[in-house]
């Protein structure tokens, strides 16, 4: 196991309320705290309700990283940016679109993703925007929906794009983004961050694919979480994946790195190798 390496965003005297929250595998044993620098403050209790520190601490080196939360579901939202709809030249939608990615496909910041061997087609990265529900939520208002968000993350939405079409009769969008490794998201939650302020940064092999404003969803995040605690109750640990805009690529090199970058809460960064996939 790789220890963790990352980086988180530096506070700022704007945003003295900012924590992030992560969880680790230390000596085989799971665990969860703040991260303060290079520098594991230890936790126990309920990292959405309660948690306390335990005067224990460790260094960021000396662990394996998780991911953030063990989501019951994964929701990845579908034209979610006026200007990737601008240049799709589709509808702005006039309620949120989204599928459900499979909790199997999440994988940790410092991962390695590996190509399905039963996929051949082209692999394409979508860095965004991630929600982390706190609280169970249910039929909530958007005025109301703050108090149910426990924080913000980054998340590179895998997809398999060539599966989502394959079959003309039935789109496989759960399929085509529910492959193993394929729901990377971390490598922390940041607490007290107005998303409305965030910028989405997205590097492939080093060089710059994405650089797109949060302001311009077309479902801010409350808004996001009211309509869908109207459709499903969201569960404490539930990622909420808010879409993506401009920039979108596909995954070419054999070896690669991918980081999806948002200031105040940090670098998530993976790898993906392409194998040849089985005849």
């Amino acid at each position: 196991m790789a220890h963790a390496t990352m980086r988180t965003a530096a506070r700022t005297e704007n945003s003295p309320a900012i924590a992030h929250w992560l969880r680790f595998l230390h000596r085989g044993r799971e665990g969860f705290g703040r991260l303060s620098g290079e520098t594991i403050a230890i936790h126990h209790g309920d990292i959405f309700a309660g948690a306390e520190p335990t005067g224990e601490t460790l260094p960021l080196a000396e662990i394996t990283l998780l991911t953030p939360t063990a989501p019951s579901k994964i929701i990845a939202l579908w034209n979610n940016f006026h200007a990737l709809a601008a240049k799709l030249a589709v509808s702005v939608p006039a309620e949120p679109l989204y599928l459900m990615k499979a909790p199997s496909c999440a994988a940790a910041s410092g991962s390695t993703v590996t190509r399905p061997p039963s996929y051949a087609g082209k692999v394409v990265y979508e860095g965004e925007l991630g929600i982390v529900i706190g609280r169970r939520c249910s039929r909530v208002s958007p005025r109301e929906a703050g108090d149910f968000i426990f924080g913000y993350t980054c998340v590179d939405d895998i997809t398999a794009l060539d599966l989502i079409a394959a079959d003309p009769s039935f789109p496989q969008w759960v399929r085509a983004k529910s492959f193993d490794g394929f729901g990377p998201f971390g490598p922390v939650v940041a607490t007290g961050l107005d998303p409305r302020q965030l910028t989405v940064r997205t590097l492939l092999n080093g060089q710059e694919r994405q650089n797109y404003a949060v302001a311009d969803m077309v479902f801010q995040p409350h808004e996001l979480v009211s309509r869908l605690s109207h459709d499903m109750t969201l569960l404490p640990g539930d990622l909420i994946c808010c879409g993506t805009s401009l920039g979108v690529g596909t995954i070419k090199e054999p070896v690669n790195t991918i980081e999806v970058t948002i200031e105040g809460i940090g670098t998530l960064t993976n790898g993906f190798v392409q194998e040849t996939p089985a005849g």
